[in-house]
């Protein structure tokens, strides 16, 4: 009871002056906002550089050692298919075909897509299907489109509906749903190896990436060292995914400018709050004095000036992340290929943050409210 009654001391002194407070909170608020987006839009980024290493679902991903991300696939040769088909502890392996093309739609126009080849015989890696049937992809020209944020930019395309893609006729067989779109805006058409190969034009090497399942988890260590013995890589799928990730964070500048953000919002958020509470405690410095003379204890006026903190601080995160929710959800209904994605370390993170922003405004106000004497603020 005795701390409650403190507290509410605390809280009335802190909305007392309505203006000094909203004007806290607002940059609590904003710092959250800018720093949660940031970082959500890196994430949103990062997961959708490795969208076709989560669609796909390959246990091992075996490639060329220069490649950094998905979509830079340099082509190897295909004796190299039978020979991690003959390693131990590979229960099966196929190739996976990506490249890039134009289509020319029905209307004239052309449009930029990624082209995925599955393998003939058991379509590994196959997306789930809301239209059609697999067995269609087998059929004379057969394609599938993957229903995504770029979806529309193909025409929204129904079954049976037809394209050119390099002089060859295109049939749509089948309408995919993926769990992770891409980040280029660029649709996605599955078909089957040979015919992807036979339509693109191609190097001497047409294999991508050669997907391996292994007989169980502990015989990977020993195909990836069979593989790097034969000049190439293997990698799980969550090592592909770091892969894609620390190109992105290190190797290119997208990593370092969401950093230079993030700091920025940080630093506004801190220098915006240690100033106004600094304020604030300046302006009811004697109200502090008072109640030190009538017997409150240094550690009593510390705890409500922790309180005081503490609950700006945490009202400005709920606001700031509740904001940068809400400006997502629009931002995707305008926008379907927004990549921003709030995630759990991300929210931890601005959390830290706050709580730091939080530390700094608190101390400083400690400080001057613990050298208050109460003799200079009643003969003042």
């Amino acid at each position: 009871m005795k701390y409650a009654g403190l507290f509410k001391l605390a809280y009335k002194l802190l909305v007392n002056d309505r203006g000094k407070f909203y004007a806290l909170l607002l940059g609590i608020t904003f710092a959250v906002f800018l720093m949660v987006e940031m970082t959500s839009l890196f994430a949103g980024i990062l997961n959708r550089s490795a969208s076709t290493v989560t669609n796909v679902g390959a246990t091992i991903w075996i490639m060329d050692p220069a490649v950094n991300t998905v979509a830079s696939s340099i082509p190897m040769p295909d004796y190299l298919l039978n020979a991690v088909r003959s390693i131990r502890g590979v229960h099966y392996a196929v190739p996976l075909y990506s490249g890039g093309a134009q289509v020319k739609l029905k209307g004239g126009a052309y449009q930029a897509v990624t082209v995925m080849g599955l393998d003939d015989t058991s379509l590994v890696g196959r997306p789930a299907l809301e239209q059609g049937h697999i067995q269609d992809i087998y059929a004379e020209n057969a394609f599938i489109v993957v229903d995504d944020a770029e979806f529309s930019k193909l025409g929204k395309p129904a079954i049976g509906a037809e394209f050119e893609l390099n002089d060859h006729r295109g049939v749509v067989v089948g309408i995919a749903k993926v769990n992770a779109f891409g980040l280029f805006g660029i649709p996605t058409l599955y078909t089957t190896y040979r015919r992807a190969t036979e339509y693109i034009p191609n190097p001497r090497f047409t294999i991508s990436y050669i997907l391996a399942e292994p007989t169980d988890a502990q015989a990977i260590p020993a195909i990836k060292r069979e593989v790097a013995a034969l000049g190439y890589l293997a990698l799980t799928k969550d090592e592909f995914d770091k892969r894609i990730a620390d190109f992105y964070k290190y190797q290119t500048g997208v990593g370092t400018n969401i950093m230079l953000m993030t700091i920025i919002s940080f630093i506004v958020g801190l220098t915006i709050s240690a100033q106004t509470f600094y304020t604030f405690v300046l302006e009811n410095l004697d109200k502090f004095g008072a109640l030190k003379a009538i017997g409150a204890k240094g550690y009593e006026l510390t705890y409500m000036i922790l309180f005081q903190v503490a609950f700006t601080s945490l009202t400005g995160y709920g606001l700031g992340t509740g904001l940068c929710a809400l400006m997502i959800m629009v931002a995707r209904l305008r926008l379907p290929d927004y990549a921003a994605l709030i995630t759990v370390p991300n929210l931890g993170l601005a959390l830290g943050m706050v709580m730091l922003i939080a530390a700094v405004s608190s101390y400083i106000s400690i400080r001057k409210v613990l050298k208050v004497e109460p003799f200079d603020i009643f003969r003042g």
